[in-house]
């Protein structure tokens, strides 16, 4: 174990956060697709099921990063 001050842990982890230069993105909210054709919901939209909505979330944000490149 380290002899270490609180101080100097909390200024070592400032450092490495303010070096990191993380660009912090504010993620657009991604709704479900709707239908036109009957105006519902798209098939395998299960609003009740939150992992069905955070994979139709994960495959958009997967889309975005693969055209910024």
């Amino acid at each position: 174990m380290e002899d270490r001050t609180l101080t100097s842990l909390i200024e070592e982890g400032l450092r490495v956060a303010v070096s990191e230069n993380r660009k912090i993105e504010k993620r657009k909210r991604v709704m479900p697709r709707v239908s036109k054709a009957r105006g519902g919901l798209m098939p395998g939209i299960d609003l009740t099921d939150p992992s069905t909505l955070q994979e139709a979330d994960d495959l958009d944000y997967v889309r975005r990063l693969q055209r910024s490149e």
